[in-house]
């Protein structure tokens, strides 16, 4: 009788014999036409308009500052208005400008990426239900509004493991405290040793790979084997004392590499121009993304890059001032996020590095206030780059005034699908047994017909 990877797991239980199994067996079903073998998702935390940055609605400039008509009123659906008929309609006060050969137009906002579009596909059409920040964020990288459910990278690098044993697997990089919470990177009922590892910001973003004063590296291996085996006698059924087991291993096994990782020290002069280290307004996220590079270059399997989780410095500071926010920050990423798509192009690591940039949702083409925008989930845009992805183009669309998504529209089920399919993983076999059921990311949903569309 034949049996598949995930019920053998299932069968082997838990404990630590199961993820040395796991181990073993990563790759297994993987599909090797697929292209991507890392991952590098860039998430706008707090929602960036997408009728200011990649979706350009020249009737909604046209019509800025008039209030909608009845007929009108009705196709628009927001959070915040009860009464559409007395909203203003908000044109985006940037310039849009062709970028690359492609000729894909993207505002001034981001120049630079502007310049890299022909490695870029757009995805105008997504959408969702959700419009509060943390269920939302959920939404995006879990399959579910609720959390506790295990994200995007866990799934990842549960089904594929790492490339590097002495480094994580899956890393989270972040400015400050998300609106979600630490479960937006989580393992959920997944086997804990799957979460995310949090790197710092600034120049150390790993502490303590040195052991203090007076202790030997044979000191503490002794002390490790000592825990270990104190730790085994105990009914090896809790995965998350199996995950603080193993991150004392991987800890053990990081001080020799990660050092050389996170040191950015060998890198060029003009590398790390390029990345806007000697400017104070891109440097700590060119750092991130500089860092990013070096880990795929080293094989961890899956970077998740937060732009905005400063409080008072974020994307969601558009509700009261759209020009200032969305200007300061974008001044922050356009250059590091040129950068990296162009530095990994000359590594050779762009074609099996799948770039992602997106948010939880966008911003209203309505205005809240007199300089605002409120969430919007049920249009918006979103890219992808690298990875086997055909760039210079635009997939999907919203209605002529960026409100409703019209055309080839994906919600957060159908762009994780086809990110697995994209590292080459089926969404509907990619599942874990919790709860007498198979579970997947995307549950009873998730369609990837544009994949095909999106890699050409």
């Amino acid at each position: 009788m034949s049996i598949s990877r995930r019920e053998l797991l299932s069968r082997a239980g838990r404990g630590f014999g199961a993820l040395a199994l796991a181990d073993l067996l990563q790759g297994a079903e993987r599909d090797p036409r697929a292209k991507a073998k890392s991952v590098i998702y860039l998430f706008m935390h707090g929602g960036v308009s997408h009728v200011d940055t990649f979706d350009p609605k020249p009737e909604l400039t046209r019509r800025s500052g008039q209030p909608l008509s009845a007929e009108l009123a009705k196709t628009i659906k927001t959070s915040f208005i009860h009464d559409p008929t007395k909203a203003i309609l908000r044109g985006s006060p940037w310039q849009f400008k062709p970028g690359g050969k492609c000729g894909t137009p993207v505002s001034d906002l981001f120049p630079n990426v502007r310049e890299r579009m022909d490695d870029i596909t757009v995805l105008r059409g997504c959408y969702g239900d959700v419009f509060d920040h943390a269920p939302a964020i959920y939404l995006r990288n879990s399959g579910s509004q609720f959390p506790g459910r295990p994200c995007l990278g866990s799934w990842i690098t549960y089904g594929l493991g790492t490339e590097n044993k002495n480094l994580p697997a899956f890393v989270v990089m972040s400015d400050g405290s998300t609106k979600s919470g630490p479960p937006a990177y989580g393992a959920g009922f997944l086997p804990a040793v799957y979460q995310g590892t949090v790197f710092r910001g600034g120049e150390n973003p790993i502490l303590y790979l040195r052991n203090p004063a007076g202790v030997s590296a044979e000191a503490q291996r002794g002390t490790l084997d000592f825990i270990n085996t104190i730790d085994k006698m105990r009914p090896a059924t809790d995965s998350t004392l199996e995950a603080r087991i193993e991150s004392y291993e991987l800890a053990w096994r990081m001080q020799s590499s990660a050092p050389e990782a996170v040191d950015l020290a060998k890198e060029t002069p003009a590398t790390k121009a390029l990345y806007g280290l000697d400017q104070p307004r891109t440097a700590d996220f060119g750092r991130k993304c500089l860092l990013a590079r070096r880990l795929v270059e080293r094989g961890v399997r899956f970077i998740q890059i937060y732009s905005g989780t400063n409080v008072g410095d974020d994307w969601d500071e558009a509700h009261n001032d759209l020009m200032a926010s969305h200007t300061r920050m974008a001044g922050k990423i356009d250059r590091p996020i040129a950068a990296l798509l162009q530095d990994l192009k000359a590594h050779g690591l762009l074609e099996s590095t799948l770039v992602i940039w997106g948010g939880e949702f966008g911003r209203t083409p309505l205005s809240q206030g007199q300089n605002g925008r409120d969430h919007h989930p049920y249009g918006f845009s979103m890219w992808m780059a690298g990875g086997g992805v055909k760039g210079g183009q635009t997939l999907g669309g919203t209605d002529e005034f960026g409100v409703q998504a019209a055309d080839m529209r994906i919600d957060a089920h159908d762009v994780n699908a086809t990110i697995l399919r994209l590292m080459g993983l089926d969404h509907e076999k990619l599942t874990y047994l919790y709860q007498g059921r198979d579970q997947r990311l995307t549950d009873v949903h998730g369609e990837h017909e544009f994949t095909k569309a999106l890699v050409g």
